[in-house]
């Protein structure tokens, strides 16, 4: 699925209207229609009382729409026009006019308007004052509105996308926007939906089709939503006559004294991933812990008993993983430096192997083609420097992939994957990852499936797409509280596995309950 820009959006809006002769309105019909669609589908009837707080703008002319609809089929309703400005659309008027027909009058909220005190915890908010078009500042009438619907404990369902925010930016000042329980976006989810500043005001959202122009939309170039449909594609079966050597060498370099378990995790999630052959490299003492406890893992070690003094890889490689627990001493960071000048096998960085390159940032230009770097904010901002909000992190992010020809996979609880101008959200995971050892144990996946034969770009969505996995099946069998990186490890099988897996089909008790 596309995460497409407001001006796309619209230029679809145009593509649609031409190419199906339709008009505006008809436009706004169909999203009204489909928001009406999903909520009379749950609710069925239902008395509880709706509260729409419409804009004045196309926006607000949808949900006069779902108004009109919810009216026409029994339902309790109040509709209020939030009143920030004279100008109004056409799709406002003519679908205010309507609702007009149905013998209701909307409320209208000025300035001087004391706001709705009846609204109680069992009701339901609907948000349709502001849509994807928003490019200014609010009104005090609109910023004090939020902070009265902000304080009721109701549900809230935003149309498009929660007012106040923008589609390709921070807003000023974060409480001048709407919180809302559930947004229901207009065939493209929206940027702001993802990045942790923003994300925060929808606690969860859902795309409704409204038939914009297929061949636009196929052709409009966005981010792109990763899920099951875009990986399983990627996956590669195994051949019936293969050996360990069909499946690749990977050797993951780093450890140092205190820190030998971050290595451990890297390589047997390396194998546990699929790759035939893992070796690692870490300092001497290491060597006798992973030799007794990992029997399928092959262990070098440099001269030195706690760091990495040398990292001189003796065997034939398909893929270096570097950086997990290694450290930043000086002798280690002169070791680094003279690996990195050396190396010419693809390369994913993590953990300490970033910190080192960001001490010397001419060691980038050195780097493979397409090398994986994993970096969380406070690695990545040391890579690219400091930002002023999540919009401008994802562009100097692009740009630095651009500028380095360097895959990005920036970690958090949604995990983003950039490569030059392209841009991949994964849509898998939990707070039960974010736990020590969770990245060591994502840069053992990326390298493993490398080793296999997959593409950088496919490794990186295909890995960080089945480490999200791992916690959304673990979850229930440990809770958030106690998965730990060892389980992604143990879980991996479980989310290669549900790649095959069906939906669930219904019984015939739960159809007939339907």
């Amino acid at each position: 699925m596309k995460i497409l820009s407001a001006k796309q959006i619209y230029k679809a809006h145009q593509a649609t209207i031409t190419n199906q002769q339709i008009t505006e309105l008809d436009l706004l019909e169909r999203a009204g229609l489909q928001i009406f669609n999903w909520m009379h589908m749950r609710m069925q009837g239902a008395q509880v009382k709706i509260h729409i707080f419409n804009g004045i703008g196309n926006n607000g002319g949808v949900g006069l729409v779902l108004a009109r609809h919810l009216l026409e089929h029994g339902y309790n309703v109040a509709n209020y026009v939030v009143n920030y400005s004279k100008k109004r659309t056409d799709g406002f008027l003519k679908n205010y006019d309507r609702v007009k027909k149905l013998k209701q009058w909307p409320v209208l909220l000025n300035e001087a308007s004391e706001f709705p005190t009846d609204i109680t915890a069992d009701d339901i908010i609907v948000d349709a004052i502001f849509g994807i078009g928003l490019n200014r500042g609010t009104t005090n009438l609109v910023n004090n509105l939020f902070a009265h619907l902000n304080a009721i404990k109701a549900f809230k369902l935003a149309v498009d996308i929660p007012s106040g925010l923008y589609s390709n930016k921070v807003p000023n000042n974060l409480d001048h926007v709407l919180r809302v329980n559930y947004t229901l976006a207009f065939q493209s989810p929206k940027m702001c939906f993802f990045l942790p500043e923003t994300a925060i005001f929808t606690e969860q959202w859902e795309v409704l089709d409204i038939g914009l122009d297929p061949e636009f939309m196929h052709a409009a170039f966005g981010a792109q939503l990763i899920a099951k449909p875009e990986v399983l594609p990627m996956y590669r079966m195994r051949e019936k006559f293969a050996n360990k050597f069909t499946y690749g060498h990977s050797l993951l370099i780093g450890g140092s004294y205190g820190k030998i378990g971050s290595i451990q995790l890297a390589s047997k999630a390396a194998l546990v991933s699929g790759c035939g052959m893992v070796s690692a490299l870490v300092p001497e003492c290491g060597y006798n812990v992973l030799q007794s406890s990992f029997p399928e893992l092959m262990v070098q070690n440099s001269s030195n008993n706690k760091l990495l003094n040398e990292i001189q890889p003796k065997g034939h490689f398909n893929v270096i993983g570097i950086g997990c627990g290694m450290g930043t001493d000086e002798i280690t960071q002169k070791a680094f430096e003279s690996f990195i000048e050396s190396n010419t096998l693809p390369l994913v960085i993590d953990a300490d192997g970033l910190n080192c390159l960001s001490r010397n940032t001419e060691l980038l230009s050195k780097l493979p083609e397409m090398s994986i770097l994993t970096p969380h904010k406070a690695e990545l901002e040391r890579l690219i420097g400091s930002w002023t909000n999540d919009f401008e992190m994802l562009k100097k992010a692009k740009d630095f992939s651009t500028q380095y020809d360097c895959i990005l996979v920036l970690k958090d609880a949604i995990t983003i994957t950039v490569y030059h101008k392209e841009v991949f959200i994964n849509t898998t995971g939990n707070t039960a990852l974010a736990t020590a050892g969770s990245g060591d144990v994502l840069t053992g996946i990326i390298t493993g499936l490398l080793a296999q034969g997959y593409d950088p770009l496919s490794a990186c969505m295909f890995g960080v797409y089945l480490h999200g996995k791992t916690a959304d099946i673990g979850l229930q069998d440990t809770g958030y509280q106690s998965f730990i990186a060892s389980d992604i490890i143990n879980y991996l099988p479980d989310a290669y596995m549900d790649l095959f897996k069906q939906p669930e089909q219904p019984t015939p008790a739960e159809e007939q309950a339907e």
